[in-house]
Formats: C-alpha cells, sequence, structure tokens
C-alpha cells in the first residue's frame, strides 16, 4: 500500500511518500515534496492547490493521504489557512484521507520502532514529521492498530 504522509504547517503541505511490501518499507522519490497555498482567500488559487495534489495522487498511485492531525483550540492549534488545506485534501474524490492524532502516534511508534535513522533515508529534514505520520499508519495498518 502506497500512502503519503502530510505535515500542515502554516501555509504549505509537506509530504512523505512511503510504501510496505512484504513488510519491507520504500520510499519512492516524489517530484515535489512541498504544495503552497499562497493566496488563501482566492477560490481559483484553492482549487489550484487541490488539482495539483490531485495530479500527484494520479502519478504515484497514492492509495491514501495520511494528515498529521491538528488541534483546533489552544496555544499549539493549527492556523486557519492550514484548516483549508486539510480540507482541500479531504474532498479528493479519488483517495481516502485519514487523520492520525499524535497519541495514536507516539503508541504506534512506541510499539514498532522505525527501524531506519531517519539521515539514512535520504529525505529533507523537514520531511521528517511527514516520514513519521506515513510510518506510523502503515504500522497501524499492519498490525490492526486503527481502522
Amino acid at each position: 500500500m502506497r500512502v503519503c504522509g502530510i505535515e500542515i504547517k502554516s501555509n504549505e503541505a509537506i509530504i512523505c511518500l512511503m510504501e510496505m511490501n512484504d513488510g519491507l518499507m520504500q520510499i519512492p522519490d516524489c517530484r515535489q515534496v512541498r504544495f503552497q497555498l499562497l493566496k488563501d482567500h482566492d477560490a481559483e488559487q484553492v482549487r489550484r492547490f487541490q488539482f495539483t495534489f490531485r495530479k500527484l495522487i494520479e502519478d504515484y498511485k497514492i492509495e491514501r493521504l495520511i494528515i498529521k492531525e491538528r488541534m483546533q483550540k489552544g496555544k499549539f492549534s493549527g492556523s486557519a489557512v492550514g484548516f483549508k488545506i486539510e480540507a482541500a485534501l479531504q474532498l479528493i474524490d479519488n483517495v481516502d484521507t485519514h487523520l492520525l492524532s499524535n497519541s495514536v502516534q507516539k503508541e504506534i511508534i512506541k510499539r514498532n520502532s522505525i527501524p531506519i535513522d531517519y539521515s539514512d533515508t535520504g529525505l529533507k529534514i523537514f520531511q521528517e514529521t511527514a516520514f513519521t505520520v506515513a510510518y506510523a499508519y502503515l504500522m497501524s495498518k499492519e498490525y490492526n492498530l486503527q481502522g
């Protein structure tokens, strides 16, 4: 199963593609690892953001989008633009989208530690959270820890 781990920060979605085949983790190369929504008040820009992401899903045959869940209230809550990005991703009709909370993610990784040092993945440092979200989701599916 190929998934796309996503961390939404400010006005961008940072991604990491990952798949699990016969218990082996693979991280395919991807043409773009950041998707920005610069003018969130412009409906055409939101459509363009969604179209670009939909094209990536089709081109890379992504089966699931896994978004790191962000708090809606409080000190560490997500931004309004971030929630627009999340909604745009959730409304893409050719892929399933799942939110993964930080507490569930930590529990999964506690049970199934990441088998590789992040620096050996070849990914950019800013992709680490997206990588962790994708890994946790794949482990949750592998061991039926989450729906």
